[in-house]
């Protein structure tokens, strides 16, 4: 674990990250924000690519939870077969689709706590959608930014929690809102778990981590 980098120098990282893309996106298709529950809840143990192909004729004739239940556990199995941990998944989709029937008339709510109490939903994937679809600037900590926010000293951690906090605490709050994307994107395709690329990254001369393979 890296040592906390000082505020000027982690107001220049994402100064180079805003640079480079001023509007980072998540991987993950959606066509509404059901739609968007229901992919994160399917990407644990998962990755974004696999999930997508298996969504892609899922969410053209089951996009609403009751177009969901129509479908049925059965069927939305056989769509996410492919999936790791598919049963599960689809019994959680299928209970979460009932209670937004139920209890919701059908919409999902916006609240953290509301989404939390969701089959399936934890706090990381409820942290997304209040992310990418209200544009709350909530942290999702995946195993990335774990691993970002330590390796770098950017947002160091015991545990996801204390990462998040730490998220929270030190970067600046005018770059909150796409902060978890950009640490995603910088660990998914440069910051790599066994090779990280350090001699072409954008903030190396910045960064913590005493290892780097140059």
């Amino acid at each position: 674990m890296s040592k906390q980098l000082d505020y000027h120098t982690i107001r220049e990282i994402f100064t180079r990250f805003q640079d480079v893309s001023p509007e980072p996106k998540g991987e993950l298709d959606h066509v509404n924000v059901y739609t968007l529950v229901v992919a994160v809840a399917l990407s644990a143990q998962a990755t974004d690519v696999g999930v997508n192909k298996a969504t892609k004729e899922l969410f053209k004739i089951a996009d609403t939870p009751q177009k969901m239940l129509d479908l049925g556990e059965e069927g939305l199995i056989e769509h996410i077969k492919t999936i790791g941990l598919y049963r599960n998944k689809a019994k959680n989709v299928i209970k979460l689709s009932q209670i937004l029937v139920d209890q919701y008339g059908g919409e999902v709510p916006n609240s953290r706590a509301a989404l939390q109490s969701l089959p399936g939903v934890g706090r990381k994937t409820a942290n997304v959608v209040l992310n990418m679809w209200w544009r709350q600037p909530a942290q999702a900590v995946d195993t990335h930014i774990f691993r970002v926010g330590n390796r770098t000293g950017i947002a160091p951690g015991k545990d996801v929690d204390a990462v998040e906090r730490a998220i929270e605490d030190h970067i600046p709050a005018d770059f909150q809102l796409h902060a978890h994307h950009w640490l995603i994107l910088h660990g998914r395709y440069h910051c790599k778990a066994r090779k990280p690329m350090c001699s072409t990254c954008l903030i190396r001369d910045l960064c913590g981590y005493e290892e780097k393979e140059l």
